[in-house]
């Protein structure tokens, strides 16, 4: 290298000139490949194949009832003797000691200290179904959801469990069930993430991005999380004085730079996954304001989803966002109730009433609201929404003293509405106490199955070689769907 810094005859400021129009070049070709106006540069790593976007859209090999998931997740484990699982044998018996097996953070333990559920029960709908005081709007809903009473699941441990619930596994590195739904049938809409994943304001949850990861497969499939305050989507907003037409003039220049170089660039491919990511990308950030704008919502929706609560407004514009995306093609989304640690969440490990008084009415009318938008819009039928935590909570209390619960992994309650799935029922039982699924015993791959049977997908025939296995989102065995709630 001499004294002008020279390689292969050129500068360094000419090559790394070379170097910056080569790539926007490139993500350009990405950019008209897709529209067929460059149809032969558009082609895979080997230089022959046809690129084809990961993500388009796919028919599904199964008669499809749903199309689209909105996956409500009660991050912190609620308690379903409070909530859902009506245990009347339980009133009366508050503080009285009782032999019992249960396992949570605090261990095995065979005994321990009734807290008698402190909210009351009554029944809702023409199915009758008993509903606590805690979710008074919910309970208006009842005739469109199945409950399944008889979850069950690895782990009480906050970690393994979410990631159980989420990838099927309680280890790390496997793609969740959005990744999996997204790589089985791919997004309608290209302009916005087939995956989107929003947080609670309060911080994110325990394991955090594993558990909306794509693990062992490619990056595109993970989720894109979504903030319902500021700008929606991280690193997407346009810089600063860059307007429209500064952009139209790039594209133009970029267009008339791939005219000249197109021929040099034949067969080198192997930024395939970059130039799909660029291009998702520019589309976004042209398409995701106007999806998440609600400013065309009109009072009434905005009230029947909470926003005029400041308890329920936050969680309330998710569920408005997510009614929004849905509507647009987004695949699956995700909302998180309760975020970092202890009381910001459903970990009611102290004071049971004060806990849950606080999240259940933050999320009760905005649930509600939004079955009941989904359902006089016509989407209720095509949208599969889901209700749970990574587990519910024990009969008896942790500590000495309080109305604390510890994690129950043996038996709790999840539910479904919509997409599919029958109105008014109640599947699966738990003892009179509420500490162990003891009817229709379901595990977590069960409810992916039914989810993904649900959206037209063979939860065991849906596959990704990776390790020398064939892998599953239901594990490499398999699992059976839940017919009981498949309409």
């Amino acid at each position: 290298m001499d004294k002008n810094h020279q390689f292969c005859g050129r500068t360094r400021r000419q090559m790394l000139w070379e170097l910056g129009c080569g790539f926007t070049g490139t993500a350009l070709a990405g950019l008209l490949g897709g529209d067929g106006f460059l149809q032969s540069q558009a082609v895979a790593a080997d230089g022959r194949t046809p690129f084809v976007n990961p993500l388009r859209a796919k028919q599904p090999p199964l008669p499809a009832k749903a199309k689209n998931v909105i996956f409500l997740y009660m991050y912190g484990g609620p308690s379903h003797i409070d909530t859902f699982d009506y245990k009347p044998s339980m009133i009366g018996m508050d503080g009285k000691t009782i032999e019992v097996k249960t396992f949570g953070r605090g261990g095995h333990r065979n005994q321990g200290r009734i807290v008698e559920p402190r909210w009351k029960f009554k029944q809702y709908g023409q199915c009758g179904k008993w509903v606590s005081d805690l979710f008074p709007n919910l309970g208006t809903c009842v005739d469109d959801i199945a409950f399944l009473h008889s979850m069950t699941a690895d782990s009480p441990i906050h970690g393994s469990a979410m990631l159980q619930m989420n990838s099927g596994r309680i280890l790390s590195g496997s793609p969740c069930l959005g990744s999996w739904v997204n790589y089985g049938l791919g997004t309608v809409n290209e302009n916005l993430p087939g995956f989107v994943v929003m947080l609670d304001p309060r911080g994110g949850p325990i394991s955090g991005a594993k558990n909306w990861s794509s693990g062992y497969m490619p990056a595109h499939y993970q989720a894109t999380v979504m903030k319902s305050k500021g700008t929606p989507i991280l690193n997407l907003k346009r810089p600063e004085g860059v307007s429209d037409a500064v952009q139209r003039n790039l594209l133009d220049t970029l267009r008339d730079y791939n005219d000249q170089h197109a021929a040099a660039r034949t067969g080198n491919t192997d930024l395939d996954a970059r130039i799909a990511s660029y291009e998702l990308a520019y589309q976004m950030q042209a398409t995701t304001p106007e999806a998440v704008d609600l400013a065309s919502e009109d009072q009434r929706t905005l009230d029947m989803y909470g926003m005029n609560d400041p308890t329920s407004a936050t969680f309330g514009k998710q569920c408005l966002m997510a009614r929004r995306l849905v509507e647009r093609g987004v695949r699956f989304v995700q909302i998180y109730s309760g975020g970092a640690h202890n009381d910001d969440n459903w970990d009611a490990h102290t004071d049971m009433e004060r806990n849950h008084n606080l999240h259940a009415a933050e999320t009760d009318k905005p649930i509600a609201g939004l079955i009941k938008d989904l359902k006089q819009r016509g989407m209720l039928d095509e949208t599969l929404i889901v209700w749970g935590g990574e587990f519910g909570r024990q009969p008896t209390a942790e500590y000495a003293e309080g109305s604390g619960r510890d994690h129950n992994a043996y038996g709790f309650t999840m539910w479904m509405a919509g997409g599919g799935t029958k109105g008014g029922v109640s599947v699966g039982k738990t003892d009179e106490l509420g500490a162990a699924a003891v009817e229709n015993r379901f595990h977590v791959k069960n409810l992916h199955a039914t989810i993904l049977q649900l959206m037209g997908l063979d939860p065991n025939a849906l596959t990704y070689f990776y390790g020398g296995l064939d892998q599953r989102l239901v594990g490499v065995a398999g699992a059976q769907s839940i017919p009981e709630v498949i309409a």
